[in-house]
Order: C-alpha cells, then sequence, then structure tokens
C-alpha cells in the first residue's frame, strides 16, 4: 500500500465550538428548529440549513403545529431517495417538551420497497382517508399528480427535502412544474428545505414571483458549525495523480478515518468505465477480503498494514438489488448509532444528500464535480458533530495534466473549476460579517461580526439590500463558475483588473436591471465580502489585523481602495502551485497563456493608466508582448487592442466625413 500523504488544504477553518446549534430549549428545539417555528404562520415556507442542522425535526414542529392549530388536515413529506425517507420516521418528541409526538403508519411510509403503482394507489387512498401523515419520494408524488387534480392537495401541508431538485424549468422539471400547479390550484401549504447555498448550476430553482411567496428561514453553516460540541475544524484540500486514480487513491486513504469514497461517474475522464473492477482495486489498496456478511453485505477486509479489520459497504454494485437494499438497510439502521458497524462506504450516486452517517471523518471524492450542489452535499455528510470527531475533511483527488496527452486543456479546467469549487465552499463556510461606511478616523465598530471600512459604498435600494442578503453566494458561484474569471484568479489578470472590471461585468449580466450605481454597490460587497472571509485575522494586544497581499494590515484602518488591490483569490491557487511538481505547474501556466483572455474596451481602457504608470517607472520602454512576467504581457496586449481600436475608429471618422463629402 502507498504511504499515506497529508492533503494540502485551500481551505482550513476552526470553529468555536459554543454548543449554541445542538443545545435544545424547554420544546426541545434546536436553535435552527426554533427560527423555522418561529415563522410557522406561514403559507410557504423556504428552510434553507446545512445537513445535520435539524430541517427534518423543524418540519415535524411545524407540520404538528399546522395539523393541530392551524386546521390542516394531512402533511405529506417528499425526499429525493428511498434512503432519506428514515429522516422522517416515527419520533417521539413529547419526551422533550413537545405537545405531540410525529408518527409514520407502515402504511404510510412509501419509501419502502414496493412498485410504483402501489405506492401510487397509497397515496391516492391516504388524501381519501382520515389519517394525517405520509412520507413518500418525489417520483411517488410525481406520479400520483398525474392521477389527481390541483385541489386534490386542498388542506394539505406538502413538505419537499433537498428543494434545489425542483426547477423553473418546466420543460425539464416535472416537479417544479407540479409545485406551480397546486399552489395556484389548492391551498396547500408547502415546507421547502434545502441544504443548498446555490439555486441550481444555470436554472434557478423558482421564478422571482414564485419564490415572493415564501418566507425565508436561513441557517448558515457558521452558525451550524461554530455552535457543535465535538468537531472543531474542517479542511477542503485536494490531491493531484497521473495515470489511473485507483493507483494513487492509496496516498489519501487514510484508513484510521470512517471514510465515504465517491468514485467518479462512468462518463468522466477520470473513470475506467468499469465501476466494479475500480471497486475491486480500492479493496485490494486496502488489504485481503476475509468475509462478506450474506444478511448486510459488509465486507470485512484485513488491512495490509496493520492486519486489523476494516468494514466495507459496497453502494457501487447494483447487479443484485435486494443485496443493496440491504446494506442501505443497515447503514441507515445500524451503521448510523453504531460507530463500530463500517469503517468505508464506497459509492458513486448515493450516500449524498439526505445520507446519515455521522461517525463519518472523511469525503474523498475522485474526479471534478461540475454541480456546486453536490460538492456541498458530500461535504455536509462529514460536518455532522459526534462524539470523537475533532476534524473533518473533504479531499479531491485530481488528475494532473499530462503534456503527452490531447485532453491538457480539459485537465486543466477541472483542476481551476475544482479550485474555485473549493474557494467558494470557504465563502460559505466562514462567518458572515456586516460591512459599513467608516465616516472619519474614531468611527470603529462596536458590534460585533461588523467592520468598518473607508470609502465603502453601502446598499441605497432594496434591491441591492435583497442580493446582499439573499443573493451573495449564488452571485460568487456565477463569478467563480465563470471561465474568463477562474483563469484570471489564477494570475494571469493582476487584481485591480479583476475586482473592477470582470466582476462588475459579470454582475451586470446577472442582474441587468441594475444602474450603474447599484452595480458598484454591488460589486463593493462581493470584493469586501471575499477578501475579509479569504484573510486570516490575527489579534495583537486590543487590536486586530488582517494579512492581505502578505501583509497585515490594521482592521480599523482598512480602505475600499486597498481592498481592490488584492486578488481575493490568489492565495489558493498559490497552495494549488506548491503542490504540484514544476513541469506540471509550467503545463497549467502555458495552458492558462494560449487561452487568450480577450478584451474588452471597458477592460483595455481601465488598464490605460497602468500601462502609462509601468512605461514611466520603466524608462520610458513600452511593455514587451514577448516578457516572461504575465502583468507586462497583459499591458503589451492592452497597448495593442487600444491601437488598433484608436486605428478602427480613426477610419470610421474618415468614411463618415467621404460618406458626408459625397452627400
Amino acid at each position: 500500500m502507498n504511504a499515506h500523504k497529508k492533503t494540502v488544504n485551500i481551505v482550513d477553518v476552526t470553529y468555536a465550538q459554543t454548543k449554541a446549534s445542538v443545545n435544545t430549549d424547554a420544546l426541545g428545539m434546536r436553535e435552527m428548529q426554533q427560527r423555522v417555528f418561529a415563522k410557522r404562520g406561514a403559507q410557504h415556507l423556504l428552510v434553507k440549513a446545512p445537513p445535520a442542522s435539524g430541517k427534518s425535526r423543524a418540519l415535524m414542529f411545524v407540520g404538528l403545529d399546522k395539523l393541530y392549530n392551524q386546521g390542516r388536515k394531512k402533511v405529506i413529506v417528499a425526499v429525493p431517495e428511498r434512503s432519506i425517507g428514515a429522516s422522517f420516521a416515527s419520533t417521539s418528541l413529547t419526551k422533550f417538551g413537545f405537545f405531540a409526538d410525529w408518527e409514520i403508519k407502515p402504511e404510510h411510509n412509501l419509501c419502502d420497497a414496493g412498485s410504483s403503482a402501489g405506492k401510487v394507489d397509497a397515496f391516492i387512498k391516504f388524501l381519501e382517508g382520515t389519517d394525517a401523515t405520509l412520507v413518500c419520494t418525489h417520483a411517488t408524488l410525481r406520479f400520483a399528480f398525474e392521477k389527481l387534480a390541483p385541489d386534490a392537495f386542498d388542506g394539505t401541508v406538502l413538505a419537499i427535502d433537498e428543494f434545489h431538485h425542483v426547477s423553473a424549468d418546466t420543460e425539464s422539471s416535472r416537479l417544479g412544474a407540479l409545485l406551480r400547479d397546486v399552489m395556484n390550484g389548492s391551498d396547500v401549504h408547502i415546507v421547502a428545505m434545502t441544504g443548498s447555498y446555490f439555486r441550481g448550476d444555470s436554472v434557478p430553482v423558482l421564478t422571482a414571483e414564485d419564490e415572493a411567496k415564501f418566507t425565508p428561514v436561513t441557517f448558515n453553516y457558521y452558525d451550524q458549525l461554530n455552535g457543535y460540541e465535538h468537531l472543531r475544524s474542517l479542511g477542503i484540500g485536494h490531491h493531484f495523480y497521473q495515470g489511473r486514480y485507483t493507483d494513487a487513491i492509496g496516498e489519501v486513504l487514510d484508513l484510521d478515518k470512517k471514510t465515504i469514497v465517491h468514485i467518479p461517474s462512468v462518463n468522466s475522464g477520470e473513470s475506467t468505465k468499469d465501476k466494479l473492477e475500480e471497486v475491486g482495486r480500492i479493496i485490494d489498496v486496502i488489504g485481503q477480503v476475509e468475509t462478506t456478511d450474506p444478511d448486510t453485505g459488509i465486507i470485512s477486509v484485513r488491512r495490509q498494514d496493520t492486519g486489523t479489520i476494516v468494514r466495507v459497504a459496497d453502494l457501487v454494485d447494483d447487479t443484485d438489488q435486494k443485496k443493496r437494499g440491504d446494506t442501505l438497510h443497515f447503514l441507515s439502521h445500524t451503521a448510523s448509532k453504531d460507530r463500530g458497524a463500517v469503517d468505508i462506504i464506497i459509492a458513486l450516486g448515493m450516500a449524498k444528500e439526505g445520507f446519515d452517517w455521522p461517525f463519518a471523518e472523511h469525503a474523498l471524492t475522485v474526479g471534478y464535480r461540475a454541480s456546486l450542489t453536490e460538492v456541498i452535499q458530500i461535504i455536509g455528510r462529514v460536518t455532522r458533530d459526534s462524539p470523537g470527531k475533532s476534524h473533518a475533511q473533504f479531499t479531491n483527488l485530481i488528475a494532473e495534466p499530462d503534456a503527452t496527452q490531447s485532453e491538457v486543456k480539459v485537465s486543466v479546467n477541472n483542476m481551476l473549476k475544482a479550485i474555485t469549487a473549493s474557494l467558494l465552499m470557504e465563502q460559505v463556510l466562514a462567518q458572515n460579517f456586516t460591512f459599513k461606511t467608516k465616516k472619519f478616523d474614531a468611527d470603529d465598530s462596536k458590534t460585533p461580526g461588523e467592520l468598518k471600512i473607508k470609502g465603502f459604498k453601502e446598499p441605497s435600494s432594496d434591491r441591492v439590500k435583497q442580493i446582499v442578503e439573499t443573493d451573495l453566494n449564488d452571485l460568487k458561484a456565477t463569478i467563480l463558475q465563470d471561465d474568463t474569471f477562474a483563469r484570471a484568479a489564477a494570475g494571469s489578470v493582476d487584481a485591480e483588473t479583476t475586482n473592477q472590471v470582470l466582476i462588475p461585468k459579470i454582475i451586470r449580466e446577472k442582474y441587468p436591471d441594475l444602474t450603474d450605481a447599484q452595480v458598484e454597490e454591488v460589486r463593493q460587497q462581493v470584493v469586501v465580502d471575499s477578501v475579509i472571509k479569504n484573510g486570516e485575522v490575527r489579534e495583537v494586544g486590543d487590536k486586530r489585523f488582517i494579512k492581505m497581499a502578505e501583509k497585515f494590515v490594521n482592521i480599523d484602518e482598512l480602505h475600499i481602495n486597498l481592498i481592490d488591490s488584492v486578488n481575493p483569490f490568489q492565495r489558493a491557487f498559490e497552495v494549488m502551485s506548491k503542490s504540484v511538481t514544476p513541469s506540471v505547474l509550467r503545463i497549467i501556466q502555458d495552458s492558462i497563456a494560449a487561452t487568450r483572455i480577450e478584451f474588452s474596451e471597458e477592460e483595455a481602457v481601465a488598464l490605460w493608466p497602468k500601462i502609462q504608470n509601468w512605461v514611466k517607472v520603466n524608462g520610458g520602454r513600452r511593455p514587451d508582448p514577448r516578457a516572461d512576467d504575465p502583468t507586462e504581457k497583459r499591458y503589451a496586449d492592452a497597448l495593442l487592442f487600444l491601437q488598433r481600436l484608436k486605428q478602427k475608429r480613426e477610419a470610421e471618422k474618415r468614411a463618415n466625413a467621404m460618406v458626408n463629402v459625397d452627400e
């Protein structure tokens, strides 16, 4: 077996262990559940909270209140896959202080085995009967709705778990179409729950009109993790390999950690196209198979190095559905309560959202994941609070570009996107701040979590406030997923151009209704928030300093111009450059340089004062397009662009003058 290597982390966050998010009140509610219950009177609730924050129990509290105190007759809970149904099983709430218990009769648990037709019949029978609660899959809900009119949901509460599966695109999302029809055609109450902080990778979950009908309750990752009892730190990192991933996985598979391994999709470049063989090779890395339990499917493997037994659950092999069903049943009913029941879970499409294994410490994911929602769901599998677990780790095993292969550009892009996804996770996982304008030198903030910045433009309209309060992570996702921005963040464009040209360009494209002044307010919020969350804060005596661009700056002396001079994401690429070989780094740099970032007129004009200053500093020498320094090359390209633009304008003027003469 290869020697285990420590992953190079891009993100390291340490939390305060305040216990605030896990302690309960007189009704048995955690902090997040209290927030949701306070809004229980709303017809449509949108609960956005991390995995393990207690969304399922929050729904139980609200659903029971709607049944007993708000005149609702039934509560229907829909989950994306059968295994998640266990989160909504019968639960005693009265013993913790609540006024009623959550009860699901066996015939109303439609997440157990059975035919689709049988479950649809059971769903319709439930609506016609007197019982109050039912759990089913999204698929059963859709199939049943095809046989029902929207008004069949009169008097019901419809709870949709993992709400990001809904889409405003009615062509591709039958669940989204169903939701709209039921909202418009009945008096339904909706509780929508999601652990994702992103609406989706392209199409929004809801139209703006539909979203306005929901009362939002947000509990962010920092609130959740900072309030834990046991988990103290979280790391997000990458490990790069060449060749087959099955030959490299031993370098990062720590057999002393409870681990979920997600192998790549068979359609991805990392896949060998034989998923069962890949599982076999991973097991070979661990050691020698001793036994396979006929009742649970758990594989006992004797470690090569220590000789101890490692218990492995294989969720990839789907050739025997009953066997996989037995394994899933064991994981959800036994392994979730018994730390010694399983050590490693190998999965492909499963064990992501809603999967409850509180002992999991390490999520090892092979290959780049295009969906940020998927990444945050996978990380959520290891961020549950559990005795004996002080650190959680997400490791992305990524293929290095190989100069001898034709897919260098794809490989480099995947590396860049994987790293920018990690940067986005850092933004989500870090403490939230409020930013205000610093009006004079002694105008320092006394409010915790508030920073005052000279020259900062605060939101001047409700529209900008709404974007800042609810859309900031989505906007950062759009910015970081932009190909031009990813290459710029990697250092091929200077910080001011990145912050003052590229970011506002993306903001305008995303929010075309904003004025220039509003774009600038949003831009400052994005840049300041990103830089502060990415910075390292230290306290010296009674002063706080933040590290920006390799210098520590007194937080009380922050100015917007100083922040604009910092590339908020540069540190991640510095980490990457230290974790690959010099030859691989050269391939990455050459690939970025080869895919030239085209200039907009706006960007080139913004660079003109800097070019003039560069020429002055360099004794009147013009920047050389063949220089090794990327900044000098960029200035040379901009100068050439401006010259061509000037020639084009002059040619157009001459042409117009000739037309006027002819007339």
